[in-house]
């Protein structure tokens, strides 16, 4: 049975699970989105002000006011202003969300002879869960290979297995409910995995076929999109006017504000929005050519004016 005997199994809160999940001086992505209005903010800061009561505060506010509170489940690098894979600094954890007969799912993972005891488990919503693995020695490519194939085994979502996830925050409530239902967490194991432990490794296959309701099915971006409010009109304050993001003395801290995206949507970095303008954008969509006017800001000052970071 996949259950450590060792270990006495406890509830977390939020800054429990935080610090649980991180070291004190990691990077960690939080995301607060509100499906009511819309609005995503995401946020990087070291862990170990994430966990404090300052911005605990924050999120409980963010919570109250009909936002979902997420988490990203590896750090980020020093420097980084986004959750690319590119900037993930290192494989911390594995994790299946399970949201389809969650219970069922659960209850084989406990009984398998294959998967060992899952470090923590979220009870995200009634019947459905999100399991996660602490582990080390993972490169990205093994990572995600690991977590297709649990998700294979387990019933898990497989849009849920790129190492930029986001999974939710305990203690705060999943408002996709009619109902409120709070996030539990659940330590239930201290061990430390490898890839031996987990015998899930045949190879994903390299072309993997996509559609465009199976890229983001939680709505939620795989990484932040940086506004121009000078062409689109929004600041940070026009999200969210009730919040005060708490600060940190960390110069790797940073928030910024996140749009919506349609799976077809694609970023643009101003140096290709300027190569696509030299061989001419008459024949791209309409969408790209409006990427191309917002990321063609005169100038950096201008092209983040009014989105606030936190130094």
């Amino acid at each position: 049975m996949s259950t450590d005997s060792a270990f006495t199994p406890r509830s977390l809160t939020a800054s429990e699970y935080i610090r649980e999940l991180f070291e004190p001086a990691d990077n960690a992505a939080i995301l607060v989105r509100n499906r009511s209005t819309g609005h995503t903010i995401q946020t990087i800061a070291k862990a170990e002000a994430i966990a404090g009561p300052g911005f605990q505060t924050w999120l409980a506010n963010q919570s109250a006011a009909g936002s979902d509170v997420f988490v990203g489940m590896n750090p980020i690098k020093d420097g980084a202003y986004c959750r690319t894979k590119q900037n993930i600094k290192d494989i911390r954890h594995v994790y299946l969300d399970l949201d389809k007969k969650g219970d069922e799912a659960l209850d084989a993972i406990r009984n398998s002879v294959e998967a060992p005891a899952p470090n923590f488990v979220l009870d995200t919503s009634p019947g459905k869960h999100q399991v996660v693995w602490r582990v080390t020695g993972f490169s990205q490519d093994e990572a995600e290979s690991l977590l297709h194939n649990l998700a294979n085994q387990f019933g898990g979502d497989l849009a849920a297995t790129d190492s930029t996830r986001v999974l939710r925050l305990p203690g705060f409530a999943n408002h996709k409910l009619p109902e409120e239902f709070i996030v539990q967490a659940r330590q239930e194991s201290d061990a430390l995995y490898t890839l031996r432990d987990l015998r899930f490794t045949k190879t994903r296959p390299k072309h993997r076929a996509t559609s465009a309701t199976s890229k983001h099915p939680t709505g939620l971006p795989p990484a932040t999109t940086r506004v121009n409010p000078s062409t689109i009109g929004l600041t940070l304050n026009a999200l969210s006017p009730a919040v005060t993001i708490p600060r940190s003395s960390s110069s790797a801290s940073r928030t910024t504000a996140v749009t919506e995206k349609h799976s077809g949507y694609a970023r643009y970095t101003v140096e290709k929005a300027q190569k696509e303008l030299r061989r001419g954008a008459g024949h791209m969509n309409p969408v790209k050519q409006l990427w191309l006017v917002t990321a063609n800001a005169p100038s950096k000052s201008e092209k983040y004016k009014g989105i606030a970071s936190m130094k």
